[in-house]
C-alpha cells in the first residue's frame, strides 16, 4: 500500500482523527526535527531554525455521519458531519467505528416501489434515511455500536488510468501528502522556520487551523487543499474552469472574499516561481468555499497566506478523482517557493 491510499483509507471524520493523525506523526518523524501533538488534536512539526516562521496546514478531517439514535427494531438514525448532498448518501456502504471495532452497515430509506408520485419526485433528505447493521433489535445493536459514534464512508482506493486516481476522502488526504512530501524535501538548513500542521476539524469550522496558528504565530502561511475541477458535465467555464491534470491551483479569493484573500506577494512568489522552473499552474477564484487560511490569515494581528490546491471530481463524496501529476507538481512549486522565500 503506498502512502496515498494509507491516509485516504485512513479513518478521520471531524473530532475524531486519531488514526490519521498516527500516520502523519510516524511520517513527519522521519524529516522533522520535532514534532508533536497538540491539545486539540493537530499534529505539528517544525524543521529548520531561521528567523522567519511559515506554517503550512493541511487537514486531516473528512466528512462524515454520526450515530444520533437507534430505534426499537436495531435501525440508526445519525446527523451530518460536515457539508454532505443527502442526494449522495442513499445506498452507501459505511463504516461505523465503534468501541466494539469497526461496523459495517448500509444506508436505507423507503424504496421507490412503495413511494407515492409526489415522493418521488423529492430528494430524499437525510433524516428519512437509516442505517441498516443487520442487528434484530436495539437490545443487539447497543451491543455493536452507542449514540456518538461516527461513521465514515467505506475504504475505498483505485485508478482509472496511469494519472488519474480515486479514494476516500482525498479532500484531505492528498493535501497531507503534499505536506509531508514537501517536509521531506526541504533542506535542514533552510533560511526560514517551516512548521508543518496537520490540522482537526476543519470540515466543520476551520478549527484546527485557528488553534494552532494562534500558537504559533507565523509570520506567513499556506494552505494545501483540494478544489473543484470544472471538467465534468453540467458544470460551465464560468462556474470553473479548473482541469484536472493541468496544474496545481494557485487561489486568489475564496467564498467571494468572505474566504482567504491571498496576499499579492504570496500570490506573486507562487506564480513567479511555477514559470521559472517550468511547473503547470492554475488560477482558482472560488465563489464558495473555504480552507485552512481563511482563519489563519485573521488569526492575532494577521497572517499573510495563500492556498495551493489540487483540482478534484467529485469531493466531499465517497470517492472522488485527483491527477498524480498534479499532486507531484504541487510539492515542486511549494518546494520550490520556500527555498526561494525571502
Amino acid at each position: 500500500m503506498n502512502l496515498i491510499e494509507e491516509l485516504c483509507r485512513a479513518s478521520g471524520v471531524s473530532g475524531f482523527e486519531k488514526d490519521v493523525a498516527s500516520v502523519m506523526k510516524k511520517q513527519l518523524q522521519e524529516s522533522c526535527e520535532k514534532v508533536e501533538e497538540d491539545s486539540f488534536g493537530n499534529v505539528i512539526a517544525r524543521k529548520g531554525k531561521g528567523e522567519k516562521k511559515i506554517m503550512l496546514a493541511a487537514h486531516m478531517d473528512e466528512i462524515g455521519l454520526m450515530v444520533k439514535h437507534i430505534n426499537e427494531k436495531g435501525f440508526i438514525s445519525f446527523i451530518k458531519i460536515g457539508g454532505i448532498d443527502d442526494r449522495i448518501l442513499l445506498n452507501q456502504r459505511v463504516i461505523i467505528k465503534s468501541r466494539e471495532g469497526d461496523v459495517p452497515g448500509i444506508i436505507g430509506s423507503k424504496p421507490p416501489h412503495l413511494q407515492k408520485d409526489d415522493e418521488r419526485k423529492k430528494v430524499i433528505k437525510h433524516g428519512d434515511m437509516f442505517i441498516d447493521i443487520g442487528a434484530k433489535d436495539r437490545k443487539d445493536a447497543d451491543k455493536k455500536i452507542a449514540v456518538g459514534d461516527p461513521i465514515l464512508f467505506e475504504a475505498n482506493y483505485g485508478s482509472l488510468n496511469k494519472k488519474l486516481f480515486y479514494g476516500k476522502a482525498i479532500d484531505n488526504r492528498i493535501g497531507c501528502y503534499v505536506m509531508l512530501k514537501v517536509m521531506e524535501k526541504l533542506p535542514r538548513d533552510i533560511k526560514s522556520t517551516i512548521y508543518a500542521v496537520a490540522t482537526a476539524q476543519e470540515e466543520v469550522g476551520l478549527k484546527g487551523a485557528r488553534v494552532s496558528a494562534f500558537k504559533l504565530e507565523p509570520d506567513y502561511a499556506f494552505a494545501i487543499d483540494t478544489t473543484i475541477a470544472g471538467d465534468t458535465p453540467q458544470i460551465k467555464e464560468n462556474e470553473s474552469d479548473l482541469k484536472v491534470g493541468e496544474g496545481p491551483a494557485i487561489t486568489i479569493t475564496e467564498a467571494s472574499g468572505r474566504g482567504v484573500v491571498t496576499h499579492p506577494k504570496l500570490r506573486d512568489l507562487l506564480i513567479k516561481t511555477a514559470k521559472k522552473h517550468k511547473i503547470p499552474y492554475q488560477v482558482d477564484v472560488l465563489e464558495g468555499g473555504m480552507t485552512d487560511a481563511a482563519i489563519i490569515y485573521m488569526t492575532r494581528a494577521g497572517v499573510p497566506s495563500g492556498v495551493i490546491s489540487i483540482p478534484c471530481r467529485y469531493i466531499h463524496s465517497s470517492s472522488g478523482v485527483f491527477s498524480i501529476d498534479d499532486v507531484n507538481n504541487s510539492i515542486k512549486l511549494l518546494v520550490n517557493a520556500l527555498k526561494e522565500f525571502k
